[in-house]
């Protein structure tokens, strides 16, 4: 069941949320929210269950300086019902995240193609029950260029491998939508994925300063002291990642997800992000 929580407000968006509170209801403009997908990619040390992360640099327009997880917004070409397929349909997603079939489907390629642009891990096989083990070379890089700069098509970079994406490896976690307040908004789904064996998750984004592989906890302490920036969509997910005894829970769909909308409200001098979390 869901329930509410205060969360801490960052910062960088106190002025946007007093703009909007010292702004009567029917004045207020609302920027639409873009679908987009992101990864929590995890895998299992010696010192315990590790997720990577990304800092954006500062000059995003979205979350800049921020540490984040492997993700971005849908494209227009992850609409393609031709992308070779394997795992959970459509249809099944569809289900799943309460949505029209193309609409999840877009979903899901863009969490796959996004962790492929953004880290170079590639979670698709030649069957239904392997996964590509090696992406690293120059062959597969200039691919994966070639993916972020739209001149190949995610599904034609499948296609020309005789590769499947494989829906089976990503499992629905959560799902966020940017807060009313700011310009630049997303509909976002979290997605869990562990990391292929013998695939590396790089850093060669210019979208991040800096990307490391880092214990949940470690990087929760860091943000309750000030030392890393993270929004709070992002922190609510490394807190459930630390409470998991290991990461079966990695691989299992949350069901019955609602959309959390936070809110900007004022509670005497703190201004804080008030929402219905998924539970």
């Amino acid at each position: 069941m869901p329930s509410t929580h205060d969360l801490e407000l960052p910062p960088t968006l106190r002025e946007h949320a007093l703009s909007w509170l010292a702004t009567p209801a029917p004045e207020r403009q609302i920027a639409p929210a873009r679908l987009a997908s992101t990864v929590l990619l995890l895998r299992e040390s010696n010192a315990g269950t590790e997720v990577f992360l990304q800092r954006r640099v500062s000059s995003m327009k979205f979350a800049p300086s921020m540490w984040v997880f492997p993700g971005g917004g849908v494209d227009a070409r992850d609409e393609s019902a031709g992308v070779p397929w394997a795992g959970p349909s459509a249809a099944d997603w569809a289900r799943l995240l309460g949505l029209p079939a193309p609409t999840a489907r877009a979903i899901v390629i863009a969490a796959v193609r996004e962790v492929f642009e953004e880290c170079g891990v590639l979670l698709a096989g030649p069957t239904a029950h392997e996964v590509v083990l090696d992406v690293t070379g120059d062959e597969w890089q200039a691919d994966r260029a070639d993916v972020l700069g739209r001149t190949l098509s995610f599904g034609a970079l499948l296609e020309r491998r005789g590769l499947v994406l494989r829906s089976d490896l990503l499992a629905v976690q959560d799902h966020w939508i940017t807060p009313e307040m700011e310009p630049r908004r997303y509909d976002t789904w979290f997605f869990s994925a562990r990391l292929p064996e013998r695939q590396v998750a790089d850093d060669r984004t210019t979208e991040a300063a800096e990307a490391v592989w880092r214990r949940p906890g470690e990087v929760l302490t860091e943000v309750r002291e000030g030392t890393a920036r993270m929004l709070p969509p992002t922190i609510v997910q490394l807190r459930r990642i630390e409470a998991w005894a290991d990461l079966t829970p990695s691989t299992v769909n949350r069901e019955g997800l609602h959309a959390v909308l936070p809110e900007p409200v004022q509670d005497g001098a703190r201004l804080l992000l008030r929402a219905q979390l998924n539970d």
